[in-house]
């Protein structure tokens, strides 16, 4: 029986570390970013956009003002510039955002202006607020 004995508990041993094995694995596995999201980057908004930043609500914001997006992607993330208007009466600066599928979301740091909009080869079109106010952009990649 002693060597019965000793085969059943190097069996639950090797069970136990291969268990133990499999759980560092799986946790380990949990840490990192979803691939899925990762791999989600369907569209690459790099370059110069130009376009129209569309408002019907009265005063300053009303009205199609001149938009100029210059972009640089590196995975889902997106950094760049924005000119709205003439640099005197509109917002520019640095803005960021991030690529899920094919909508680009980007805000200017200030947290001034912000869109989501739909990217269609080279043309990208959507909902943006500018202090607030609501618009439809519309823009083309230049060429």
């Amino acid at each position: 029986m002693c060597g019965e004995t000793k085969r059943r508990d190097a069996r639950e041993t090797m069970i136990a570390w291969l268990v133990i094995a499999f759980l560092v694995l799986t946790v380990a596995g949990c840490v990192h970013p979803d691939w899925i999201e990762q791999t989600l980057v369907t569209v690459d908004v790099t370059g110069e956009w130009r376009g129209s930043w569309a408002s019907s609500v009265p005063g300053v914001f009303a009205g199609d003002r001149l938009v100029v997006l210059t972009l640089t992607q590196k995975g889902p993330k997106v950094t760049g510039q924005i000119t709205m208007g003439a640099q005197s009466n509109g917002p520019y600066g640095p803005i960021e955002g991030a690529v899920s599928g094919d909508i680009f979301d980007f805000h200017d740091l200030r947290n001034r202006v912000n869109a989501q909009l739909q990217v269609n080869g080279d043309e990208m079109t959507g909902r943006g607020t500018d202090g607030g106010f609501a618009a439809t952009v519309t823009l083309r990649r230049a060429p």
